[in-house]
């Protein structure tokens, strides 16, 4: 299967990692918005092509696009390649409206193609082990209580480096936790309250959120959010139900009393960002929808749309 990659930064780089463990599959051309540095990452992952225009490298053969660009672009892109006749999976956020996310589940169901987002908590071990426990119903959740932290008062990525945008609390971090949480609770969300601190001068954006969710069946999330944290940075998940509490952090699970659970026979990798590429892959081969497709998690993009009219109207 021949893959082509957008976006050389730090999340492209994970799934440039994850795909080298992946049988069947070549990168064939890598595209980013400068050509010395897209150059430098084709040559260490030996990928033969490389383009500053996503219309240019839709003309080679090749079956799917992986996107990994700012997400201002998500929607706009994963539009593009599948109107080229591309598979496409598109890095979480799916777009940064609801009217967005609708125009790219539309055009899926007309092309017939794959089209995935990235919401990789889906396939971490730590969190497939809670969902396998929910399945064979010997855990349900009561609540869910989950802190996303940064420290991003600048406009730096995951590397360190100065971004070419500017990322958001909202449409990008928090549809990591709306979408796990309605997953793993197996419910629809019902009713979602957010708040949030001021808007920072330079960037434009809140740098502290707070939100409230209630899925149907009963159960609960508290999420909070903030770009000012000074102190371990990700997304840290506490699992309460009604049989034990566990608390997921990336591919580490602990139980309530920090007691270490072994996660690594969950999956073929403790990678989430390879599990995710590898059910991607699969899906396109089998000829099935994918876990994450666009249709799956557009329901996360309604509760957002919804978060994003409340504050606002703060």
């Amino acid at each position: 299967m021949k893959v082509i990659v957008v976006g050389p930064g730090a999340f492209g780089i994970k799934h440039l990692d994850g795909i080298k463990n992946i049988d069947g599959v070549e990168v064939v051309a890598l595209v980013g918005r400068t050509l010395e540095k897209t150059q430098k990452v084709a040559d260490e992952y030996g990928i033969p092509q490389v383009f500053t225009s996503l219309n240019d490298a839709l003309k080679i053969d090749a079956d799917a696009v992986i996107l990994c660009t700012p997400t201002q672009q998500h929607a706009a892109q994963s539009i593009q390649c599948m109107e080229a006749g591309k598979h496409v999976q598109v890095e979480i956020p799916l777009a940064d409206s609801w009217e967005n996310s609708l125009k790219v589940v539309e055009v899926q169901k007309r092309t017939g193609l794959t089209c995935m987002v990235g919401h990789t908590r889906r396939f971490n071990p730590s969190h497939q082990w809670v969902n396998n426990k929910i399945t064979a119903d010997e855990f349900s959740i009561q609540q869910m209580d989950v802190q996303t932290y940064f420290f991003r008062r600048k406009n730096i990525n995951a590397k360190g480096e100065a971004r070419s945008w500017t990322d958001h609390l909202l449409w990008h971090h928090a549809a990591h936790t709306v979408d796990l949480f309605a997953y793993q609770a197996g419910a629809k969300v019902v009713k979602a309250n957010a708040i949030q601190g001021p808007i920072h001068p330079e960037l434009g954006i809140a740098l502290d959120m707070s939100i409230q969710l209630l899925a149907e069946n009963g159960a609960i999330c508290t999420l909070s959010l903030s770009f000012n944290n000074d102190g371990p940075l990700g997304t840290f998940f506490r699992y309460i139900g009604d049989t034990g509490t566990y608390i997921a952090r990336y591919d580490d699970l602990v139980d309530g009393k920090e007691n270490p659970i072994d996660v690594s026979n969950v999956d073929v990798s403790m990678n989430g960002i390879e599990l995710q590429d590898r059910e991607f892959f699969t899906a396109i081969k089998d000829g099935r929808e994918p876990n994450s497709s666009v249709d799956q998690v557009l329901d996360c993009y309604r509760v957002l749309h919804d978060l994003e009219q409340q504050l606002n109207n703060q």
